[in-house]
């Protein structure tokens, strides 16, 4: 986890979700982004705060150091060694929200290809995944190193069947609490550690397997197989 997601609603339908009083620098544009699937080391819309600003920026899924060109960039972050470790330690400072609506896993159930599900939150309302990246400069605009991680954690109760890993959601209270630039670099690590939305808030439902062919898109990847159309 996590390797796939949706961007279907428009920016401003996730920023009314998230309750700021920011302004917005909105550089994602005005129409729903119609996104079903969305893949890693593609353009991702991503939250941060700039001074007083609240940008909305789109940012490559995927970042990683100056000095690891020897391996492929990573796109999510062990939420046990994030802000720790070496590798994340110059984008830990930099917090984003990565706004989702839904998160696809596969699971081996023996046939000959693995099933998707979609991961939802069970109110229908936006997901708030914990993100840190090189991001956009106000002043300076995008940069040909920019990328984001999402900060991922274990699974509990029934979602450990779907898969071990998921992303570290946040309430929109909390999401505020970890983009603010004024939140403590110590504070922001126990939110992420100890205060993501339980398994409980979700559920998961079987999808059709075209969703594994990333030039596929349409609402329809995101209908339980039970109830697509033949």
């Amino acid at each position: 986890m996590c390797g796939r997601l949706t961007q279907y609603r428009g920016i401003h339908d996730f920023v009314a979700a998230l309750n700021m009083p920011n302004a917005l620098a909105n550089f994602v544009g005005e129409v729903p982004l119609e996104r079903y699937n969305v893949a890693p080391t593609t353009q991702v819309a991503l939250l941060h705060l700039q001074g007083d600003l609240l940008h909305a920026d789109m940012v490559r899924w995927g970042w990683r150091p100056h000095w690891a060109k020897d391996r492929a960039a990573p796109i999510n972050a062990r939420v046990e060694k994030v802000a720790h470790g070496p590798f994340f330690r110059a984008i830990w400072p930099h917090r984003a929200i990565t706004p989702i609506d839904n998160w696809f896993e596969w699971v081996d159930e023996g046939g000959p290809k693995k099933q998707p599900y979609l991961i939802r939150r069970r109110d229908g309302a936006p997901i708030f995944c914990a993100a840190i990246g090189q991001l956009p400069d106000a002043d300076e605009g995008p940069g040909e190193h920019d990328g984001f991680v999402i900060i991922t954690a274990d699974s509990a109760g029934g979602m450990v069947d779907v898969h071990d890993r998921r992303p570290v959601v946040l309430t929109p209270e909390l999401a505020q609490e970890w983009i603010d630039p004024a939140t403590p670099k110590g504070r922001a690590e126990q939110m992420v550690l100890h205060q993501g939305e339980p398994s409980e808030v979700f559920e998961w439902f079987k999808v059709d397997t075209a969703i594994g062919n990333v030039r596929n898109n349409g609402p329809e990847l995101i209908q339980p197989i039970s109830e697509q159309k033949p």
